[in-house]
């Protein structure tokens, strides 16, 4: 497996650089102009620490690198002072500064596992939701393909014809293209979601996200008895978001309330989702099922790792949905819906400032 090299956050500006350099300066002409005895280069723990916010893993090495130069090259400048201890008090900044700098970038290192760790396991949950979806996406891909067999028939048929009827066949020929299109589509949606990918976040619209991710679950729907209707609000903002996992969200939210009013017996089945501001700086999606909905105890674990009220649950979709949301600074929950079923939710910021 391709290991992902170690990438620390860099800064939002150009500031922090200067910043660094400043401070290094500043330190140096203080510890050249100060007594031996008094360890000033210690104060470079500081530089390096501001410099794991501004650059990458090399930067950082390189101003530590820097920081030690300037701790000697101190020592060799001071005029005043006990050469014995001024030595003393350069090792030990000199060291504080390599383990300063050795601690930061394994915390870093340590972080971008995490990362992986956290991706990877996104794609999982993403690959086992496509698998309980393989009927519905297997209908969705036959039914635009079996229309491309009977409108290429009808082609053939109105070319044969005395004499041949050009505009009835240039209008299969027009709706075999359609339909081939159709099913491309269908694919391309799945590949999208199977494929592993680094997160790409991008403004987008909420609601033509969302109905991307729906046609892969109509058919469930629809062969379970259960209307799926869409109320999306019409003003709502572009939000900055990664496209699939945000889909991956929906599409687990969807599929669950699917397989609890499976499992909820002969009442109306209706399945509701819905788009809406939520303040002036967010934007609310709803997923609402009449289920088997989720006892109070359920409510308040059911986004925990591990934890799932289904037969032959893992319980990592929900934990990753709401690792995803958070990781696009909103918020995840889970409510009962008054006469049966559940209804979860999540918002999305659309304030850039609000966006980590």
């Amino acid at each position: 497996m391709r290991r992902t090299p170690l990438v620390l956050p860099k800064a939002p500006s150009a500031v922090l650089p200067v910043v660094i350099v400043v401070l290094a300066l500043g330190i140096f002409v203080v510890d050249t102009l100060t007594e031996l005895e008094v360890a000033v280069a210690v104060f470079y723990v500081a530089v390096v620490l501001v410099a794991i916010g501004a650059f990458r893993r090399r930067g950082v090495i390189l101003v530590s690198v820097g920081c030690m130069a300037l701790t000697v090259l101190s020592y060799f400048l001071t005029p005043v002072g006990a050469p014995r201890s001024g030595l003393i008090n350069s090792l030990i900044s000199l060291a504080a500064i390599g383990v300063t700098t050795y601690l930061a970038l394994k915390i870093a290192s340590a972080e971008v596992a995490v990362h992986e760790a956290r991706a990877q396991l996104a794609h999982i949950a993403r690959v086992m939701t496509l698998g309980e979806l393989t009927a519905s996406i297997a209908h969705e891909v036959n039914q635009p393909l079996a229309a491309v067999v009977t409108s290429g028939n009808a082609c053939l048929r109105w070319l044969a014809a005395e004499p041949p009827n050009v505009e009835k066949a240039q209008q299969a020929v027009g709706r075999i293209i359609a339909d081939a299109n159709r099913a491309s589509a269908v694919i391309g949606r799945v590949r999208q979601l199977a494929r592993p990918a680094p997160p790409r976040k991008q403004w987008l619209n909420v609601n033509e996200t969302i109905q991307e991710i729906l046609a892969l679950a109509m058919s469930e729907a629809a062969g379970g008895d259960i209307t799926l209707k869409t109320e999306f609000a019409d003003d709502l903002p572009p939000v900055l978001m990664d496209r699939v996992q945000v889909q991956q969200v929906v599409l687990n939210l969807v599929v669950n309330a699917i397989e609890a009013m499976a499992a909820g017996g002969g009442q109306a089945r209706s399945l509701t989702v819905s788009t809406a501001r939520d303040g002036l700086k967010a934007v609310r999606v709803s997923v609402a099922d009449t289920g088997v909905g989720l006892a109070p105890a359920a409510l308040a674990r059911v986004f925990d790792a591990f934890y799932t009220t289904k037969k032959e649950g893992m319980g990592i979709g929900l934990a990753i949905s709401r690792s995803i949301i958070e990781d696009h600074g909103g918020r995840i929950w889970a409510t009962a819906q008054q006469g049966g079923g559940a209804v979860f939710a999540f918002t999305l910021p659309t304030s850039r400032a609000e966006v980590p």
